[in-house]
């Protein structure tokens, strides 16, 4: 076994020092092979062992650049084609690459310095097709339309058939409203390229566009005639096919299309297939085409991703291992079985995919998105938000993180925030359907209904999104037109029983309304579809709960763990009801099952903690809740209870720690100002201990509030004002433990 060890060793020290061996160029040539060849992962790892052998030359930065431009990480695409113009200003494919993205950035300032940058590269090459075809594209980007149009026919005279110049010249006179010279624009571009099938499909799609159907499909089958077998225009020619509903035509346009030889022509077909429900034959076609492709990731991704979606996961998990068994450091299989892993609760080996992707591609956006969606399945929120952070760190673009950071942001009130991180994703993100309905969410969120209807009505005005339609309903309910709210809810659940959101703007129009049985009833009619939709059940749990309906209540937790046995809030709704009913024991071994099973779920350790304090097992809890800290260590109700417990064990130094956190994160909670006053108490700082408390009864006081206020003042000397607060609390309960301390106190001043 030594031996053998020592010639694994040896192999790889060979193969080590023989690649250390290699020269720049070298390495530069298996990038380039590897890029045509579109594996963009392995050309950037060739490209920067040449850029480290050989870091003064602007080529490897440039084709970096090219790599990750393709691979569509545009952050990182753009750092290194700035770098490759710094080693060599002259280098003019990086600038216009470079520049070409500081203009898709439709920021003003990025778009003045890629026209400064094309005008530097026009004075050493005046008659640059590309560079005089971009400086028109930052005029227009700019408002200067008329020197625009003059940089793109001066292209056009000098170079006829250039096409891109054709369609920017069209672009500029739609913007001008000139119809007719943009369609003159095009068909120019035609006659000037006859043999060409391009500008004839250009030509299609500008007729498509003015919503001119069957110009377009002459133009598209016309571009068949001069190639039959161009994929732009069969492509175009198929999703015509498909919005006028001629379903047998347009498959046989996708197979033709799937036959041609280019790669990403090869799963139009199967992905039409399935599109039209027909998943058996296009599972199928999938499996053929991956089977035909074996080193094609994104054959075998979407194969995968086919199998998830018809439930057939531990096909996807077959797919997956297999290539890990071939390459354990596939980066992508590894993303994708941690996905899987997630949704199916094995979190320890999701937690060990992601690491092992961060180990080799220690920038992946993704992976520390999907660490983010391990975080919230765990329970822990500042985790999640870390990890949803980074992701937008390592690529702004990442709308996904985006859009759930800014979720994450408005419901633990920090909506103002969340506008702000929205106002912030890329030029061309921020007016799309996804952002304006989160802005709309956060607008809501801060009480500013007219903004947000102005916002819901452009969404409304494009179609019926359902988080439209829901805002919609909730503006209705705002201005009492309940009728209206109950019907946008209702079109909502119509496509998903299982929206919650939908489900309480519906009950809470029936209640708005003196009508709470009816709308309960509501509720259950959604609960009660087939197949089971768990988290409706599991929401009329929850107001059955609230009505003291608890057998209801316990058979709706059930119905809901059954749809979803992996449904953790189900089981500790189940384990409260256990407790309440006095079946402590079994409420205990309820919540102990599922700590085991997810000895991360925050929200399964804090219930576990607060049955161990209110059975008086305060050490035990003490414990629970510095478990639950370790897993999310701004957790509000951890650093509260946490804190309270230790100042009750008299340790008010860190007591005090916990609670000054706790008041950090949450400076408005009375539950907050009452166990940070309970601590200055515990350390004898009766004043600051008067002020907090003072603060907790005037926001909510209760029974237990007053008993502490009274204790803080009859301390402080204040035996009046301490008096009166310990009257009002007996009044509202003179059974608490509290009690008896408070009349103690009062005694030994009155004596």
């Amino acid at each position: 076994m030594r031996f053998e060890r020592k010639l694994v060793l040896l192999g790889l020290l060979v193969v080590f020092f023989t690649g250390c061996s290699q020269s720049p160029q070298a390495y530069m040539e298996k990038g380039k092979k590897a890029f045509e060849q579109k594996q963009y992962e392995v050309a950037i790892l060739y490209f920067k062992n040449a850029m480290q052998k050989d870091p003064k030359n602007a080529e490897p930065y440039y084709q970096l650049g090219l790599s990750y431009l393709a691979s569509g990480d545009l952050t990182s695409a753009a750092s290194y084609l700035r770098k490759a113009t710094e080693l060599n200003p002259r280098h003019s494919g990086a600038q216009l690459k470079l520049s070409e993205l500081m203009v898709a950035s439709r920021s003003k300032d990025m778009v003045e310095e890629a026209q400064r940058r094309t005008h530097e590269i026009l004075k050493t090459a005046p008659d640059d097709a590309e560079a005089l075809n971009l400086l028109a594209l930052t005029e227009l980007s700019l408002g200067d339309p008329d020197s625009a149009e003059g940089h793109l026919k001066q292209v056009l005279q000098k170079t006829p058939r250039f096409l891109q110049s054709s369609v920017a010249l069209a672009q500029s006179r739609m913007a001008r409203k000139d119809v007719a010279g943009a369609e003159e624009a095009l068909k120019q571009a035609v006659s000037q390229a006859p043999d060409s099938a391009d500008p004839i499909v250009y030509l299609g799609g500008f007729y498509r566009a003015l919503g001119r159907d069957a110009d377009a499909e002459q133009q598209f089958r016309r571009a068949l005639t001069v190639n039959p077998k161009h994929g732009p225009a069969m492509l175009a020619l198929g999703a015509l096919q498909v919005h006028a509903g001629q379903t047998a035509e347009a498959e046989a346009t996708y197979r033709r299309l799937s036959a041609l030889p280019e790669k990403q022509y090869k799963p139009f077909h199967a992905l039409f297939l399935y599109q039209t429900g027909k998943r058996d034959q296009a599972i199928a076609e999938f499996e053929r085409l991956a089977k035909e492709a074996p080193d094609d990731r994104e054959a075998r991704t979407r194969l995968v991703q086919a199998y998830l979606a018809v439930n057939r996961v531990p096909d996807a998990e077959r797919v997956l291992s297999g290539a890990l068994k071939k390459d354990p450091v596939d980066a992508d299989a590894l993303l994708q079985r941690s996905r899987i892993y997630i949704g199916s609760a094995k979190y320890t080996e999701a937690q060990a995919d992601l690491d092992q992707v961060l180990r080799y591609r220690n920038g992946s956006a993704e992976a520390h998105y999907l660490l983010s969606k391990l975080r919230q399945a765990r329970g822990e929120a500042a985790g999640r938000q870390q990890e949803l952070g980074e992701a937008l760190r390592l690529n702004p673009a990442f709308l996904a993180a985006r859009l759930e950071m800014a979720q994450f942001l408005i419901a633990g009130r920090g909506a103002q925030s969340a506008i702000q991180l929205l106002d912030e994703a890329p030029e061309a993100q921020r007016s799309t359907v996804p952002v304006l309905v989160q802005k709309n969410w956060a607008l809501l969120a801060l009480g500013q209904p007219a903004e947000a209807r102005k916002g819901v009505d452009r969404i409304l005005a494009g179609g019926g999104v359902p988080d439209a339609v829901l805002q919609d309903a909730v503006l209705k309910f705002g201005q009492k037109d309940y009728a209206g709210a109950r019907a946008g809810a209702e079109e909502v659940l119509k496509q998903n029983a299982d929206d919650t959101r939908a489900l309480n703007v519906l009950f809470q129009s029936y209640v708005a309304q003196r009508q709470a049985p009816a709308g309960l009833a509501k509720v259950r009619e959604y609960a009660s579809r087939q197949p089971v939709p768990a988290s409706a059940q599991y929401f009329l749990g929850q107001l059955l709960m609230e009505s003291s309906d608890r057998p209801g209540a316990r058979r709706a937790f059930e119905a809901a763990k059954g749809a979803n046995p992996r449904m953790i809030p189900a089981d500790l709704s189940l384990a409260e009801l256990d407790a309440i009913e006095g079946r402590r024991d079994e409420a205990r071994r309820r919540i102990s099952v599922v700590v085991a099973a997810n000895p991360n779920s925050v929200a399964a350790r804090l219930s576990l903690a607060q049955l161990d304090g209110a059975d008086g097992q305060n050490a035990a809890a003490i414990e629970q809740y510095r478990k639950v800290l370790q897993l999310d260590s701004k957790n509000i109700g951890a650093l509260n209870n946490l804190s309270y417990l230790l100042a009750e064990a008299n340790q008010p130094d860190e007591a005090l720690n916990f609670a000054q956190q706790a008041k950090e994160a949450a400076p408005d909670s009375p539950a907050i100002d009452d166990t940070l006053g309970w601590v200055y108490f515990r350390k004898g700082m009766y004043p600051s201990a008067v002020q907090c408390l003072e603060s907790a009864v005037a926001k909510e006081g209760t029974a237990r509030r007053r008993y502490h206020l009274a204790m803080a003042y009859f301390k402080a000397g204040n035996a009046v004002r301490g008096q009166q607060s310990l009257e009002a609390a007996l009044r509202m309960d003179p059974r608490m433990p509290e009690a008896a301390e408070a009349q103690r106190m009062a005694g030994e001043l009155a004596r």
